[in-house]
């Protein structure tokens, strides 16, 4: 049995600090012991803790400063509106990490999918943190950057369905400090696995290396209800001329690389002989072999061409493992999910390249295939190019799909509105993709040394976003929901309620009178109470 070195050093540790309280408890007792025996205290849960993991230096961003004096709310851009019919999609402009704190009241548990291409910490000026780009001399280059994909991925978790599953796009500067970081998050568990996705043919200036790849990391947050089963398998070779009674079966190869069985097969209608390639040999001895043409399994062709095998090997669809193919970590290794293949498609739109880090769409719609659902919605917060959302559009084009995508990005050099916007809206107008798209920004409301009350009414002002961004609306277009904000309003609406509402919500201090509340149950419509439905962690 091997000796657990650090266990041990731990012990002896652990029995020091008992001897030193044991000493402070015989001492005569004042507020210096009391403190010494909470501080001694703290040391030994300390050493206790858990010592397998990922350690690093958690760090205070600005925008932590923000959120804990400040809710972040959202304002819609009117202007920027894009209508062209089908599904309501959202662009979020702002910090991520504010955004995914409204998501969380309107998407908690109800992402199916996030994929997320996050700066990758290369040290040249690709990550910023507080406005200053960290680089290969900050000593703290590392935990900077752990510290900021841990409050958005905690976050991004809780937005997940249980089946939802969440792709992240990493080079090796940081996958191993990122596979351990959600491994912790997420549980190792539910790892699914990593996809390589073949970057370039050629790296510039390599020194010691041509390292031609990066990842993808796939999780999920319950693996065992892991959706994306890979593309199904083609059956339609799968017939059954000669009614066998094991069902539908195709040809398949008799043969397997590296197996010795090597013997002659002869045809007794045509005394044809076949022997296995060269590197290859039959996959069943010849015992088995005569067992297999006895029950029907193979079966000698009377008539064939001098240059086919003299007999057919059945595989039966009623054995198949699974309908689905599995999915394959070299699936990106394809040229078309080169670096080139996004640069042209920034071209094309923009006719200069102005994103020098865009993912191919077809790498982010073949993601996204993957998923048996149709009907799912997508969420990317490190949003740079737009390719998700380009992407999903695209899919949805191609095979009548549903899909709705949330994309959030900062607004660093006018990314957000002049090239994430404007990629969204030039490809709409060009493959006139049924699709519309509601542009939202991030703002705050000071909470500071207030109560709730005296800042609801502000609150309010900006509710109807989050009901839009809830239920994927606008409302000038639905009548299925309805926000009523003074009780004049809930009178009119209850002489004249549509057909079509389903849903209406109240402002906090709106009261529908006994009559008005069996009137709307009447018409099974759902009340939800605001700014409470959305602030309710604020009340206290």
């Amino acid at each position: 049995m091997t000796t657990n070195i650090s266990k041990e050093k731990r012990e002896i540790l652990i029995n020091k600090i008992k001897q030193i309280k044991q000493f402070l408890v015989s001492c005569p007792q004042d507020e210096n012991t009391s403190n010494l025996l909470l501080f001694i205290a703290d040391i030994e849960k300390e050493i206790k803790s858990k010592k397998y993991g990922l350690v690093f230096e958690e760090h205070e961003e600005e925008i932590d400063k923000v959120l804990k004096n400040n809710v972040p709310v959202l304002k819609e851009q009117k202007n920027l509106f894009i209508d062209n019919g089908g599904q309501v999609n959202f662009l979020i402009e702002g910090d991520n990490l504010a955004s995914l704190k409204l998501l969380e009241k309107t998407h908690k548990g109800k992402i199916d999918l996030i994929y997320i291409d996050p700066p990758y910490n290369t040290g040249n000026k690709d990550f910023i943190y507080d406005d200053v780009f960290v680089d290969d001399v900050d000593t703290f280059k590392h935990s900077k950057w752990l510290s900021f994909m841990y409050s958005r991925l905690k976050l991004a978790k809780k937005l997940l369905k249980n089946n939802g599953s969440i792709f992240i796009s990493i080079d090796d500067k940081e996958y191993s400090n990122l596979k351990l970081l959600c491994d912790s998050i997420w549980d190792s568990s539910n790892y699914i696995g990593t996809f390589i996705r073949k970057t370039v043919t050629q790296r510039a200036m390599a020194k010691f290396f041509n390292t031609q790849h990066e990842y993808c990391l796939v999780y999920c947050n319950n693996k065992k209800l892991f959706p994306l089963v890979g593309k199904q398998k083609d059956l339609s070779n799968y017939k059954n001329p000669d009614n066998d009674q094991n069902g539908d079966w195709k040809s398949s190869d008799p043969t397997m690389k590296g197996s010795t069985l090597c013997y002659k097969i002869i045809n007794p209608y045509t005394n044809k002989v076949d022997i296995p390639p060269t590197g290859r040999g039959w996959a069943f001895t010849e015992e088995k072999f005569k067992e297999l043409v006895k029950n029907g399994k193979i079966i000698f062709k009377e008539k064939h061409n001098s240059n086919e095998r003299g007999f057919i090997y059945k595989s039966y669809k009623k054995n198949l493992r699974s309908l689905n193919l599995l999915l394959n970590s070299l699936e990106f290794c394809d040229n078309k999910y080169l670096n080139q293949a996004s640069s042209k498609e920034i071209i094309e739109i923009f006719n200069t390249n102005k994103f020098d880090y865009a993912k191919p769409t077809i790498f982010i719609e073949d993601l996204i295939s993957q998923n048996i659902k149709k009907d799912c919605i997508i969420l990317d917060f490190f949003a740079g190019s737009g390719t998700t959302g380009h992407a999903v559009m695209k899919l949805n084009s191609e095979d009548g799909g549903n899909r709705k995508f949330i994309l959030c990005t900062n607004n660093e050099n006018n990314i957000c509105r002049d090239i994430t916007y404007e990629r969204i809206k030039r490809v709409i107008k060009k493959e006139n993709y049924q699709a519309s798209l509601k542009y939202m920004k991030v703002d705050f409301v000071a909470i500071s040394d207030k109560l709730y009350y005296e800042y609801a009414d502000e609150l309010l002002k900006h509710i109807k976003e989050l009901v839009e961004l809830e239920n994927a609306i606008n409302f000038e277009k639905n009548m299925e929901i309805i926000i009523i904000l003074t009780e004049k309003d809930l009178d009119e609406f209850t002489l004249h309620i549509p057909s079509e509402c389903k849903t209406i919500y109240l402002g906090f201090n709106v009261l529908p009178t006994e009559e008005q509340e069996n009137l709307l149950k009447s018409y099974n419509i759902k009340i939800n109470t605001i700014p409470n439905y959305y602030y309710s962690d604020l009340e206290n």
